[in-house]
């Protein structure tokens, strides 16, 4: 990434798992980019760059994003939630204890960007079916798994958010 000092750039102003964050970056400068490199979340992830694997997933303004395809300047002013603001008091989210406990992972990459993907999912869907979780965690790819314990996962997660 591009260093730019101080009234350099274009600054961006973001609120990232509720913290407010000023920095100045490059134009280019992409939102995984910045939340990685300028923020020290290393959570998200980077897989592909071109919105296929979804492995860089994040809730903006409470928006599933691919935030290899978001500008950091595009985001400026927005409210931002990466896998590490799942977490509180460091407990895991009832969708990572979820995701843990049905082995909904093997080497991990994809993980952080398929749990940010099934927290928006279920927000719009708390009571899905399987056909309904194939569906919502299509665009994010797993290479390791035949996708069942994902599923069985976010399943699980529905259940256990709704009690």
């Amino acid at each position: 990434m591009l260093v730019v000092k101080k009234g350099e750039g274009v600054k961006v102003r973001v609120r990232v798992n509720g913290v407010w964050y000023e920095k100045y970056v490059s134009p280019r400068t992409l939102l995984v980019d910045f939340i990685r490199d300028e923020l020290g979340l290393t959570g998200t992830k980077v897989g592909c760059d071109t919105t296929t694997c979804g492995a860089c997933t994040v809730i903006m303004n409470g928006k599933s994003v691919k935030s290899c395809t978001v500008l950091a300047a595009q985001a400026d002013g927005a409210e931002i939630t990466t896998i590490e603001g799942l977490s509180s008091d460091s407990k895991l989210h009832p969708i990572q204890e979820a995701f843990k406990d049905n082995f909904a992972l093997q080497c991990g990459f994809c993980t952080a960007g398929m749990i940010m993907q099934t927290y928006f999912f279920l927000k719009e869907h708390p009571n899905p079916t399987e056909e309904e979780v194939r569906d919502g965690i299509h665009g994010n790819i797993c290479r390791c798994t035949g996708y069942q314990n994902i599923v069985k996962a976010v399943l699980d997660a529905s259940k256990r958010l709704r009690s």
